[in-house]
């Protein structure tokens, strides 16, 4: 786990400073440090923070380790970063592959179960209703469209309204305006 945390640190920050991201120099923890948590929380830690940075901390990877809640709003700062970067190691990944196959898959993040829909303040839309149909029971929340190399490896994505669909997500993913692969 120690090599794999280390190495998505170096490319972290092998890409910020190919793009030239600057940050502000009195800042304790670096943008790349801040992403590299939040990537091995994901990866090691099934999205608990707190436990990324006491494994971090622990280990001397991270010294300076910033608590809970500005480690929060640091992640929120650069969380379109980390889109722009998603979107531009996507793209090389696309360029080198030597398959033009892709996959497209959609999972549901629900925000509460259809019976707790009245209590929801965070959205308020018809359109946030969808349906599982491996569960076959309906959600409140959005749909995660994933565009995959044919390895499975993830290459774009794109959050839809509940009730979306494959074929529409297919139209506002950033591939189909790039090629005409997908003219439907």
């Amino acid at each position: 786990m120690l090599n794999e945390i280390i190495t998505v640190y170096a490319i972290i920050d092998d890409l910020l400073k190919a793009i030239r991201h600057g940050e502000y120099c009195r800042r304790e923890m670096s943008d790349a440090e801040i992403i590299t948590n939040a990537i091995c929380a994901a990866m090691f830690f099934n999205g608990n923070h707190s436990k990324a940075c006491s494994y971090m901390k622990d280990h001397n990877l991270i010294s300076n380790m910033l608590e809970k809640s500005r480690l929060n709003r640091r992640l929120h700062s650069v969380s379109m970063l980390i889109n722009d970067l998603f979107h531009q190691v996507g793209m090389v990944l696309k360029e080198i592959s030597d398959s033009t196959e892709y996959l497209l898959d959609s999972f549901p993040v629900p925000i509460c179960d259809n019976i707790r829909i009245f209590n929801v303040k965070i959205i308020q839309s018809e359109e946030y209703r969808g349906y599982i149909a491996s569960k076959k029971r309906y959600f409140y929340g959005v749909r995660v469209q994933l565009l995959t190399t044919k390895n499975g490896i993830p290459v774009e994505f794109v959050f839809m309204p509940g009730s979306a669909n494959d074929v529409r997500a297919l139209n506002t993913l950033p591939f189909a305006s790039q090629s005409t692969v997908f003219s439907l």
